[in-house]
């Protein structure tokens, strides 16, 4: 059984890979967009996700340069933000799940934007 610590730390390895070859918003799509999102989503049922969350938010402060992180952090917010309203009453999913990465999102954002870490 894979630990779920290697699970983010080979994601962290993918995102610099894609990073040095593909550029920051592709690398910050893939990390913060899409995995980081699904694991903190995890972490609100899963204790075992929950207790890796703050490494993992920790090792992605340290991949990307904070500029850029704020800059796409407040892109990809207006982004679910709009998604969000935009509910089609046939395809109530779609709206649930803009709801559901926002939410997410806002569970980790600060964390990320943060000057500094603190510690317990």
């Amino acid at each position: 059984m894979v630990k779920f610590e290697e699970i983010w730390r080979e994601q962290c390895d993918a995102a610099v890979t894609i990073l040095s070859q593909y550029g920051e918003r592709d690398a910050l799509d893939y990390l913060v967009g899409e995995k980081l999102m699904h694991f903190t989503s995890a972490a609100r049922t899963r204790p075992e996700f929950a207790a890796q969350l703050p490494s993992f938010v920790a090792r992605v402060r340290q991949i990307f340069p904070r500029k850029g992180m704020l800059t796409y952090l407040a892109e990809l917010e207006a982004s679910l933000t709009e998604e969000s309203h935009e509910v089609d009453m046939d395809d109530l999913y779609l709206g649930s799940a803009a709801i559901s990465d926002l939410t997410s999102l806002k569970q980790v954002a600060d964390l990320l934007r943060v000057e500094t870490l603190g510690t317990a």
